[in-house]
């Protein structure tokens, strides 16, 4: 079985990596981080950059675990991600919270809120200390 980790070089992402690893330890499960892009902008700080994915491989490599690290391109995210969980028969997907003002996720919709309801396994949302 393989732990899916949503991941994005921002706080709230540290912490799900930090959770999923923890998860992946007291299962005995192997680890996908899945770092997707919509692609659609020059930058895209939620992208994880050459450097970014370097320090998470050490971190990874670091903790013992089988992993591997996806970095898929579409035109949704939750999709990415939920895709990825399905393609490896995930059996937790668990994924940072960031903080967002209520206009912004009326106006944005929301990535986490997509994976929490269309799952068909277990999500575990990690929310970063204040």
């Amino acid at each position: 079985m393989t732990i899916v980790i949503g991941y994005t070089p921002e706080p709230a992402s540290a912490q799900a990596l930090e959770r999923g690893l923890t998860e992946a330890r007291l299962r005995g499960e192997d680890v996908l981080l899945v770092n997707a892009t919509k692609g659609d902008a020059f930058v895209d700080t939620r992208y994880g950059q050459q450097g970014d994915i370097a320090r998470v491989r050490e971190q990874l490599e670091a903790s013992g675990l089988t992993f591997e690290i996806s970095q898929p391109m579409g035109p949704d995210i939750a999709d990415l991600v939920l895709d990825e969980a399905e393609r490896v028969g995930a059996s937790l997907i668990v994924i940072g919270l960031r903080h967002r003002t209520p206009v912004g996720k009326l106006l944005l919709g929301s990535t986490a809120q997509r994976i929490l309801l269309d799952a068909t396994c277990p999500v575990l949302a990690v929310k970063p200390p204040r």
